[in-house]
């Protein structure tokens, strides 16, 4: 069984930063993505502890961290991953989803911070008036007590659900969605629930809106990055890490057939973590 140790940082405006840590080994901090928190990706975490010391921060909001703050943004999130960076020493981070967000602009605003990049399929490409009118609709909705309706906003908004989920009607949508919260409320879990979540899917959806300025603002980029993703993953996620290898010059890109956007996550979630760590090993050792 994998040793896990706990710690906290705080990040430059005062906010306590909590992470797991695993193995042993140089640093690597892995940023977990929407409706996640670190303990998300403690196997891909086990899986790399015999070459890597993991750290696994719980993003600002969730988990064991301190509150968003009135002032959240990217801004802020790049603040306490380079908190983090700086604490432990790590010079690697690894970024899921919009955790890959956050670690691609903090390699573009704090270069000296990193050595080495992954990133795990960021939710680029989106159309972002579409993602801010998401976002007002989420807001409502969590707003009016319709939990189920604000997921089902977030999720559309980043196309991220299941083909046939997709195909559903809207109204089919929300309710499959009630019946997976109720499935979870009162259940013993390693951590909060889909419901205690939901309202973070805000931060997700707000940084995601921030973050894109088409793919040429990332062409300053100078961290050697691994971009990594899944043969079955949605196509615009597909696409995003194509024109990223276009315009960053020291990028390379690794497509893992026969996996999906959720890869990283742990295998009771039905991901993979122990191939997605023989990608991020393969390019953090060579």
């Amino acid at each position: 069984m994998t040793t896990t140790t706990t710690g906290t940082v705080t990040s430059a405006d005062g906010t306590t930063i909590s992470y797991r840590e695993v193995g042993q080994g140089p640093g690597l901090v892995i940023v977990h993505g929407a409706m996640q928190t670190g303990h998300t990706q403690i196997e891909l975490a086990g899986a790399l502890a015999g070459d890597f010391t993991c750290y696994l921060p719980d993003r600002r909001g969730r988990g064991g961290s301190g509150p968003a703050g009135a002032d959240y943004g990217l801004a802020r999130e790049i603040e306490d991953l380079e908190a983090v960076l700086r604490a432990t020493g790590a010079r690697y981070a690894a970024g899921v989803s919009s955790g890959a967000v956050i670690t691609l602009h903090t390699a573009l605003a704090r270069p000296a911070a990193l050595s080495k990049a992954v990133l795990f399929e960021p939710p680029l490409g989106l159309d972002a008036t579409g993602v801010r009118g998401a976002l007002e609709r989420f807001d409502r909705e969590i707003a009016a007590g319709r939990v189920p309706a604000a997921l089902v906003t977030g999720m559309r908004a980043a196309r991220l659900g299941p083909p046939l989920f997709n195909a559903l009607p809207r109204r089919v949508q929300e309710w499959l969605t009630g019946l997976m919260l109720r499935s979870q409320d009162g259940a013993a879990a390693d951590g909060p629930t889909f419901r205690e979540l939901a309202p973070t899917q805000r931060h997700d959806i707000q940084i995601v809106a921030e973050a894109f300025g088409g793919f040429a603002a990332y062409g300053p980029v100078e961290v050697e990055t691994l971009l990594l993703g899944g043969g079955r993953s949605q196509g615009y996620l597909r696409s995003a890490l194509v024109e990223l290898e276009r315009v960053m010059p020291r990028a390379r890109r690794v497509v893992m057939e026969g996996l999906d956007h959720g890869a990283t996550q742990n295998a009771a979630q039905r991901g993979r973590p122990e191939r997605v760590a023989e990608e991020i090993r393969r390019f953090l050792k060579g």
